[in-house]
This record gives C-alpha cells, structure tokens and sequence, in this order.
C-alpha cells in the first residue's frame, strides 16, 4: 500500500542561525555585507564622514565613503485652498534655482516638531497653527545616513519677522496640483519637497 502523508503530519523543523532574520520565510543574513573597519576622514557638527571597510557576500572587499549628518525637519504647510508654501531658492552645490520647503537642522535636545516650526517663522515669516507627523524617510540609504522628517501644518499666521535673507528669494502659496506639475518640469527636485507632494495627495480634503 503506497504511503499517504496527510498535510498536517508532515512537519519541517526549521533551525534559524544566530543572527539570521527571515523576510517571507527566506534567510537574508547570507546576503548582509560585513563591515570590518570604518575610518573617520572629517567630522563637525554637520557632517561626519567616514571610508568603510566593506565585505559582500561573494568575498569582494572594497571601500564605502559613508557620510553621517544629523536629522532634519521639513514642514508642509497648507492652507484652506491647499496652497503650499514654498520657498525659491538658489542651491550652489548644483547650481540651481528650485521650490522647497522650509526646514533645517534639530538642535541637539530640540524637539523635532518644535524645530520644524521654528524652521517655517525662520524662513518664511508664518507660523504654522498646528503640526503633525506625516513621513519619515531618508534619501539615499546607499551612501547616506540623514533622517528626515516631514510635518503637516494646516493653516498658517503671518508674523512681524522678515524672512531670513540667506534662504530665499521669494516665497510663495502654491496650489499642490501645481507643484505636482512642477515637479514634472523640474522645478522642484529636493528629496523632501517631492516626497511631501506627493503625500499630500492622498490627504483627505
């Protein structure tokens, strides 16, 4: 008589290495580089970089220039008629005009919607009447480690402060079907103010 195994008597015992994680019951540890040694080449408060000894998985070794900075705070601001505000500003390091969102820098110990706002009065002149955590990502995890934090603000109030003359050239309210098409000509390409676009999007009304 042939032998019929019914689905619940077979059973796989299945041993996971230390150290091993499974993502959709596969092993990804084979796959995880090894870091034998990192080297600072600069470091100050904006920006520590680093060349990293790196092993792949095959036995390739080679050298990762690796830069640290610290987190960052973005703010979308909208209003009643989901108007954006955004700033014009020239970025030397590529040597463009481009729309953005106003943000910067967390203070050590600052709290991180605290800094956001105090970004948007820095920059812009308004202060944002609430704020809320709409995404957390980072921008180019390949080289780069820079948390970055995008707020909501519905609604914002003009104050008294003059805009800081060093961050931009005009500052506008933008409708965000607008900046959608903005995006598309080029005329904002920064990591957040995408990212924050296209969030917006699926915000209800």
């Amino acid at each position: 008589m042939p032998l019929v195994l019914h689905v619940h008597q077979i059973r796989r015992r299945v041993v996971e290495p230390s150290g091993t994680r499974f993502v959709y019951g596969r092993s990804v540890s084979r796959t995880q580089w090894t870091i034998h040694g990192e080297t600072v080449v600069d470091e100050n408060r904006h920006i520590r970089l680093s060349t990293v000894d790196v092993e792949l998985p095959d036995g390739v070794h080679f050298t990762q220039y690796v830069a640290r900075m610290p987190r960052c705070a973005m703010t979308l601001v909208l209003n009643e008629n989901r108007e954006a505000l955004l700033m014009y500003r020239h970025r030397f390091i590529i040597d463009r005009w481009v729309w953005e969102l106003p943000g910067g820098y967390v203070d050590h110990a600052e709290d991180v919607a605290l800094a956001a706002a105090r970004e948007v009065e820095e920059e812009t002149g308004w202060r944002p009447r609430t704020m809320e955590h709409l995404v957390t990502y980072q921008p180019a995890i390949g080289t780069l480690d820079h948390p970055q934090e995008i707020y909501l603000a519905r609604g914002a109030d003009s104050i008294d402060t003059q805009p800081d003359i060093n961050e931009a050239e005009d500052i506008r309210w933008i409708p965000l079907e607008e900046a959608v098409r903005m995006i598309e000509r080029g005329e904002i390409i920064g990591a957040a103010t995408v990212v924050a676009v296209y969030r917006a999007l699926s915000l209800p009304e």
